[in-house]
């Protein structure tokens, strides 16, 4: 089963939706969205489950049902306004982030790991392979990329080795299916990177829950973390897209994809690409153990999104991204693809001066 958060983008509001137009949540059936009655976000459904001790599969199956007579709306043509740019004649609505905290973004960590797939681990290596000295056998990318082929796969009960870790923002950086990806002026430049993200929440007695999983387009700045590996931090700082769909029912175990990048119109760089715990060097167990270890990350009410990491980038085959270029993803029962533009900034940064209180 696959959900979609919808907003109208016509300013009408109605329910609790808040913001400048109704958001919706409906459920995928083919080629239609079906609007499920009550519930404006997939976090609402999930938090409605918890407190009735329910499955969420089995609460989302039976809000399904319960609102056969909603609207339904062609999902053709809502998807269509992510290439239009909301032309006239195509559907009011707007595809939002396919996880979110509705309520709060500052609520909602983006997150992820890194060096979790051999042709990204190798990719990274290449990238810090000039900065390394000369002596070193590898380098830290490749070294921490072997610990997690050594340990990143414990026995069941057992942790295993840490992975990278780095940090996104909050909420405030998702965007959904269609919305523009940003290098700001003071970027050094911005690449896709194609992955699956996970998405949780925290339940009141502060355990993690899994939602679901979704296509995701972590973006980058590479030239920045190419200059120095210390500088993968604020390289990490940057908007990202998930979406469009939130997949309940998901399987994590080999997943196949395709990634392109086009300019005009026409495909510049595309590639097919894996993901899944049988193309990476830790369990999926693993790396949810190691975000979630830490009492910060088990707040109650608190929302998650993790990505776990990329195949392959067009930044590692030397493509720099432009202005309008379409980074695209999908992945092979994850919906359909997640299409997102790029948008340079190329102003002169502009110094952020701290005033006294």
């Amino acid at each position: 089963m696959r959900l979609i958060q919808l907003r109208r983008a016509d300013g009408k509001t109605g329910g609790n939706s808040g913001g400048t137009g109704e958001r919706r949540l409906a459920w995928v059936d083919g080629e239609r969205l079906r609007t499920i009655r009550g519930f404006d976000s997939a976090y609402a459904l999930v938090w409605d489950a918890l407190k009735r001790n329910q499955p969420l599969r089995e609460a989302a199956l039976a809000a399904a049902n319960a609102s056969k007579n909603e609207e339904a709306l062609d999902y053709a043509e809502v998807y269509a306004a992510v290439y239009s740019g909301g032309q006239a004649g195509s559907s009011p609505w707007r595809i939002l982030p396919a996880f979110d905290h509705p309520g709060d973004a500052a609520r909602c960590m983006v997150s992820g790991t890194g060096l979790t797939h051999v042709n990204s681990a190798k990719q990274r290596d290449a990238m810090h392979a000039k900065t390394a000295a000369a002596t070193a056998p590898i380098t830290d990318s490749m070294k921490i990329f072997q610990w997690g082929l050594e340990g990143g796969r414990p026995n069941a009960g057992e942790i295993g080795v840490q992975p990278e870790w780095f940090y996104k923002g909050s909420g405030h950086v998702l965007r959904g299916c269609g919305e523009t990806l940003e290098v700001p002026a003071f970027a050094d430049d911005g690449g896709e990177e194609p992955e699956v993200a996970g998405a949780y929440v925290i339940d009141p007695s502060g355990k993690a829950r899994r939602v679901g999983m979704m296509i995701g387009n972590e973006f980058s700045d590479h030239q920045m973390e190419r200059k120095n590996y210390l500088y993968l931090a604020p390289s990490k700082l940057r908007n990202c897209a998930v979406g469009p769909e939130l997949v309940l029912d998901f399987d994590f175990k080999d997943v196949r994809g395709r990634v392109k990048v086009e300019r005009a119109g026409a495909a510049v760089w595309e590639r097919a690409v894996a993901t899944g715990e049988a193309n990476m060097c830790h369990s999926l167990e693993n790396l949810e153990h190691h975000h979630f270890k830490y009492a910060q990350h088990r707040v109650p009410g608190e929302a998650h999104i993790h990505f776990w990491g990329a195949d392959a980038f067009s930044f590692g085959t030397g493509l720099l991204l432009q202005e309008g270029d379409v980074m695209e993803v999908a992945w092979e029962g994850y919906g359909k693809p997640l299409r997102n533009p790029i948008k340079v900034d190329r102003s002169k940064p502009a110094l952020a001066r701290v005033m006294e209180a």
